[in-house]
């Protein structure tokens, strides 16, 4: 079709009306309960832009179907019949890896298991109640499918490791080995900032970290009920001492806080000492916790003396914060998109101009200690 305009020509294509139908996001739900099952198809076949092509009470009817229907996205429950969902997680994520959104039933035991999920490749996870299922996953539906979005675009790679032992997640391995920087100063301090795939990337980093590191502060995005437990898995993984952030106490080096599910974390000052600020406030970027809560303080409290990270996750949570931390004198490092399960915020934060250095995930804590190591060659004994 031409149309003639006065001075030029504008060329039309004719487009057919199919070329306009949206490719659907192909979910396989797999939970031993049918009222699960039911309740999730009904919510994911809501949206216009994905549909439950299927779903399976265990694992071992899920593998065949997977075989079968390709599906995008797996949701998937962790006990179920015949083989839980944690030995199923570590042999698909081996054999045939793809995006998994975990279905965990928020108590002690499902957090710990939950995190072991994520170690094994999992995406992210859903905290589904105990009780009132049915309301529950109503009121979480939004979450729900804001997670398989997330989900179908992860980068995903094939899992290393053998599958746990157990749903009860395999043994912590050794603490490693990490040089020692020697005395550092106590005015330095780590900020760090995760979403989406962010668990295991802050493992990563905080495994590299030496026992006399400076203090690091962390938020994750991630509700009430599993901090605790990604507290105590990386502190019994890494030279310094890891826990959930308390109000009041005071950062110390050699430490890393992490801001508990559902509380805003802030860094605050109390004479010649960083302290933790925790409190109940409002969502800031829909997140509570939230990366920019924790990154303006930052910039408002430690300044120059301040290094920055922000690491793999959805949306743009932190990337304001951060320029203001860098613009206050901070020194941060972001991690590049071919390491990210998801490049959103990393992306953000470098088009805010955030940026000092752009590293693969593996050469941020390298980089990071090679910088502590050039500015306290004064302090070494």
């Amino acid at each position: 079709m031409r149309r003639r305009l006065p001075g030029r020509l504008l060329v039309v294509p004719w487009i057919c009306s199919e070329d306009f139908e949206l490719k659907k996001i192909r979910v396989l739900v797999v939970d031993d309960s049918a009222l699960v099952r039911s309740l999730l198809a009904e919510i994911i076949n809501r949206q216009p832009d994905m549909e439950c092509i299927g779903s399976a009470n265990d694992p071992l009817i899920a593998r065949e179907m997977i075989r079968e229907l390709n599906p995008d996205v797996l949701t998937l429950d962790i006990e179920m019949p015949r083989m839980d969902g944690i030995d199923f997680l570590g042999r698909l994520m081996r054999l045939r890896p793809m995006p998994v959104l975990m279905i965990s039933t928020l108590t002690e035991r499902g957090a710990e298991v939950t995190m072991r999920a994520l170690e094994l490749g999992a995406v992210d996870f859903v905290a589904k109640p105990r009780i009132g299922v049915a309301d529950g996953l109503s009121d979480l539906s939004n979450q729900i499918v804001e997670k398989v979005r997330i989900a179908s675009a992860a980068h995903i790679k094939r899992a290393l490791t053998a599958p746990a032992a157990s749903s009860a997640g395999a043994p912590a391995p050794a603490r490693a080995a990490v040089a020692s920087l020697g005395r550092v100063s106590t005015e330095k301090l780590i900020c760090i900032g995760a979403s989406t795939g962010g668990t295991e990337a802050i493992k990563e980093v905080l495994m590299r970290m030496p026992a006399d590191s400076p203090g690091i502060v962390i938020t994750q995005h991630m509700p009430p009920g599993f901090t605790t437990s990604f507290a105590a898995r990386l502190n019994s993984l890494c030279q310094i001492t890891v826990k959930e952030a308390v109000n009041g106490e005071r950062i110390l080096p050699g430490h890393a806080y992490i801001a508990p599910g559902g509380m805003q974390f802030r860094v605050g000052r109390s004479g010649a000492n960083y302290v933790a600020a925790v409190e109940d406030g409002e969502l800031v970027n829909r997140h509570k916790p939230s990366v920019e809560v924790l990154f303006k303080s930052a910039a408002s409290v430690v300044g120059r003396n301040a290094f920055g990270i922000m690491l793999t996750g959805m949306g743009n949570d932190g990337a304001k914060a951060m320029r203001e931390m860098k613009d206050a004198g901070s020194y941060n490092y972001v991690q590049d998109e071919a390491s990210c399960i998801v490049f959103g915020m990393p992306r953000e934060a470098i088009l805010h101009g955030a940026a000092d250095e752009v590293l693969p995930l593996t050469a941020i804590a390298p980089a990071l200690l090679a910088k502590l190591s050039s500015a306290t060659d004064r302090y070494r004994v």
